[in-house]
């Protein structure tokens, strides 16, 4: 919907999509981007613009936003800013590329990564620019950094005096829910800076519009361009729109399907499957066998199988070594939950294998966001003691959660 001026409006509670005619498919969804640029950009006239974004900021086409924004003399583009593993995506996890000039566009890239408060808002100032645009495909996860890179970015800004503009993109494994532990402050890191869901089943303009109500000190002049032909039932390939990894080890959308909960072996001693073709798909560590998958299989958990499976990571934990463990088979997405599922493998690996161990940093708290599921485990609870322990934190986000909620 377009606002007075011409501007790209926001509302609260919009009208249900019409449903699609009778042996007709659904329109494809159009992101923000593409209503940004449908408009002639007038949200960005007159400004000088920065960008923060990454490999998966592109149109239908496969083109990317700074290279047709670039392109367009209706857009003054001054600045790109990068997040983890960089503006065009060369670096590993826990890298990123680092100030340079890009050299497809010449504009100056600048490292936003593990940058937050002043810091940033210096980044921002040195930049010249006026306002700055947000457009990255998150992952549904609170422990994906894209979306943290979001929260300092509009924190800085606001100490910078800079506009921000956020164009909407899909979560891929739909906003039906919110779920999983909610974060403990006390255990605030760049995996989790406020409290929110594990899971937190919102897109990153949703988010954005939570962060700039709930969280920010000083809130930022915020707009927000959402999509079109998006439901909150709708995973990622009903979107019609392509994929572009996220980051290295988020290759396809079923790993985002799965990431939310398997993403909990970080904190463990077993491989999450880095360095292999399915990660986060993928679990094992030496001397795992085929006990696993039983007792996992056992846990009846919905939606999803496991099998016994054995792999040699090229990379990360257990490089080049032959590890046994297990895969999971999701048969049913709607059924499918991936924190439950989490927790039920961490459950029974700590009871089938007698080497599991948590990291020593106690990673999986930050990952966890408190202290209470490695507690819990360590107890000798069971899958149902341990996710039963969040449901009222859980309720109480939920409700704030639903007053940020753009789409049906």
């Amino acid at each position: 919907m377009l606002a007075a001026g011409g501007a790209l409006a926001v509302t609260a509670a919009p009208a249900a999509p019409a449903a699609a005619e009778p042996g007709r498919a659904r329109a494809r969804v159009r992101t923000g981007f593409e209503r940004l640029a449908a408009d002639g950009y007038a949200l960005l006239a007159g400004e000088r613009v920065g960008v923060v974004t990454n490999p998966t900021g592109i149109t239908p086409d496969a083109r990317h936003l700074v290279d047709v924004m670039h392109a367009d003399e209706r857009v003054d583009l001054v600045a790109v800013f990068g997040p983890e593993h960089g503006f065009r995506g060369t670096a590993q996890a826990g890298g990123s590329e680092g100030r340079y000039d890009d050299p497809a566009t010449g504009l100056p890239v600048y490292d936003t990564y593990l940058k937050s408060g002043q810091a940033l808002a210096d980044v921002f100032a040195a930049s010249g620019v006026d306002t700055v645009v947000f457009d990255i495909q998150d992952a549904g996860a609170r422990f994906y950094t894209y979306i943290w890179t979001l929260y300092d970015c509009m924190a800085a800004a606001a100490l910078a005096g800079k506009r921000f503009v956020v164009l909407d993109r899909p979560n891929p494994v739909s906003g039906r829910a919110a779920l999983g532990p909610v974060l403990d402050r006390a255990f605030a890191t760049f995996v989790g800076r406020e409290p929110i869901a594990q899971a937190h089943g919102m897109t990153v303009a949703e988010l954005a519009l939570l962060f700039n109500a709930e969280f920010l000190d000083r809130p930022v002049e915020l707009e927000t361009v959402r999509m079109t032909g998006w439901r909150r039932a709708d995973f990622f390939d009903a979107t019609g729109l392509p994929w572009v990894p996220p980051s290295p080890n988020m290759p396809t959308p079923e790993t985002a399907l799965v990431y939310s909960g398997t993403c909990l072996f970080e904190g463990t001693n077993l491989s999450e499957g880095r360095g292999t073709t399915r990660p986060f798909e993928l679990l094992g560590a030496e001397g795992v066998d085929r006990r696993w998958a039983e007792a996992a299989n056992a846990l009846e958990l919905p939606g999803v199988r496991f099998r016994e499976a054995y792999f040699a990571p090229t990379f990360s934990k257990f490089q080049g070594r032959t590890v046994g463990g297990v895969q999971l088979h999701v048969h049913d997405r709607e059924a499918f939950d991936p924190v439950r599922t989490g927790i039920g493998l961490l459950v029974t690996a700590r009871r089938s294998w007698s080497g599991f161990a948590w990291r020593a940093d106690r990673w999986i708290d930050k990952l966890t966001g408190s202290a209470r599921v490695r507690t819990l485990i360590d107890a000798g609870a069971d899958t149902d003691e341990v996710t039963g322990a969040w449901a009222a934190d859980l309720a109480a986000f939920r409700a704030v959660r639903r007053e940020h909620l753009l789409y049906r």
